[in-house]
């Protein structure tokens, strides 16, 4: 069996010391960086753009860095943040005016791509794409707004993704982003998520390697 990643999210992470919130996260047993970016257009908030990677990257941060753009354009953002040192990029299908291609833009970069569904919207979004994704970005809460619950209908979305993904034949990561801590995780492990962005339930604790071996035991 594959490993399950543990993707540390720093929109929760303490911003005046971010390197070194991220370097304890990674050091605490998290396998990559999370990047949510929001533009105050696409969603109501407004959080970090490609210089913050940039800075991760000239800290030396050298783990993966993967950046779900909930933004509208999303083209310029993909070269900003492919040109940072981002290693995987998603964006929602709605955002753009050619799925194609902007996911043909991402890889042109030499970044491995990938879409996010919310949850009020149907796979049926993404099956056309599924050629050309390495990761699939399952929202399990609204986009815009960190600390929320985790929607539990979300669950047979995931199944759903799951039977998509193993049917494309295709190595696809997926992915689950909202409102996962170490009482939910091992249900939502079930369905078949590689991936886990983990916020608040890991940068709002006072011992992140106890919180990832939490993850870590539920999941295995």
């Amino acid at each position: 069996m594959k490993k399950k990643l543990i993707c540390p999210s720093i929109l929760a992470a303490d911003f005046s010391r971010l390197g070194d919130e991220s370097r304890a996260a990674l050091a605490a047993g998290a396998d990559t960086i999370h990047f949510d970016v929001m533009d105050n257009h696409y969603v109501p908030n407004l959080t970090i753009g490609a210089m913050v990677c940039r800075s991760l990257r000239d800290a030396g941060i050298t783990e993966t860095i993967d950046v779900h753009l909930m933004t509208t354009p999303v083209d310029p953002l993909i070269e900003s943040f492919a040109d940072a040192g981002a290693d995987y990029l998603s964006f929602h299908p709605d955002a753009t005016d050619d799925v194609d291609k902007s996911l043909s833009f991402i890889k042109s970069k030499g970044v491995r791509c990938g879409l996010a569904v919310s949850p009020e919207v149907s796979l049926d979004v993404v099956e056309e794409s599924l050629p050309q994704l390495d990761l699939l970005l399952m929202m399990s809460v609204h986009p815009g707004f960190g600390g929320q619950k985790f929607i539990p209908e979300t669950l047979d979305k995931l199944r759903t993704a799951r039977q998509m993904i193993d049917a494309s034949g295709r190595e696809i990561i997926l992915q689950v982003d909202g409102g996962v801590t170490p009482d939910n995780i091992a249900g939502i492990s079930a369905t078949g998520v590689d991936a886990f962005v983990v916020g608040t339930a890991l940068f709002g604790t006072s011992d992140y390697a106890a919180t990832v071996a939490k993850l870590r035991a539920a999941i295995s």
